[in-house]
């Protein structure tokens, strides 16, 4: 018997819709936050579609969810504790900062889904150079964040620090705040917000 003979087959539209429901995102909701029509959502749904992969990437990628969380056997039926690096969910830093310029220079990856938690935790990497922009950006929550490895310095409002391994900082992300690696390697810090708020 083949592998593909023992798989039971995935309703997509049933799945998709119990994600989206359970993201407590609307058809509309995610149509927007993925750039794909809300027909094709509710298409998709009611099993009158079929989706292209890269289709459906685009409309995981908006909740966000992996291929392969999609399609795990009995995902909607638990909710995920441990992840493996892998697993991390990018951020598109271009739609965290404004005027963002060096996106090729920062990776913000995402532990789990924020949607079910009051805590968002990032894996941050700045590379020599990357800045988060002239123009600081702020978020209604609260941030903080330890240095693992390399150098950042670090504006809140007026104050200013050069922060280390080891050093960390606390701050109301309200108050307009940059990121910049000065240094000469990469940075790497892991950070958290409450409420989150990217």
């Amino acid at each position: 018997m083949s592998e593909s003979a023992t798989q039971p087959k995935i309703d997509i539209g049933a799945r998709l819709k119990a994600v989206r429901t359970s993201r407590r995102l609307s058809q509309r909701e995610l149509a927007r936050k993925s750039g794909v029509t809300n027909g094709l959502i509710s298409q998709i749904e009611q099993n009158h579609s079929s989706p292209s992969v890269a289709s459906l990437k685009r409309i995981l990628d908006a909740i966000p969810l992996s291929l392969s969380e999609f399609f795990a056997p009995e995902f909607a039926d638990r909710e995920q504790i441990f992840f493996r690096a892998t697993e991390l969910s990018e951020l598109n830093p271009q739609k965290v900062f404004r005027n963002f310029v060096a996106s090729d220079g920062i990776s913000l990856r995402q532990v789990g889904d924020t949607t079910h938690h009051a805590i968002q935790m990032l894996h941050e990497r700045y590379d020599a150079g990357a800045d988060t922009g002239v123009e600081r950006y702020s978020h209604d929550s609260e941030e903080a964040g330890i240095v693992i490895s390399g150098m950042i310095e670090v504006t809140v409002g007026d104050q200013i620090a050069n922060l280390g391994p080891g050093d960390a900082y606390l701050f109301d992300s309200r108050v307009p705040h940059r990121f910049r690696n000065t240094g000469d390697e990469p940075c790497i810090i892991v950070s958290a917000c409450t409420p989150p708020s990217f």
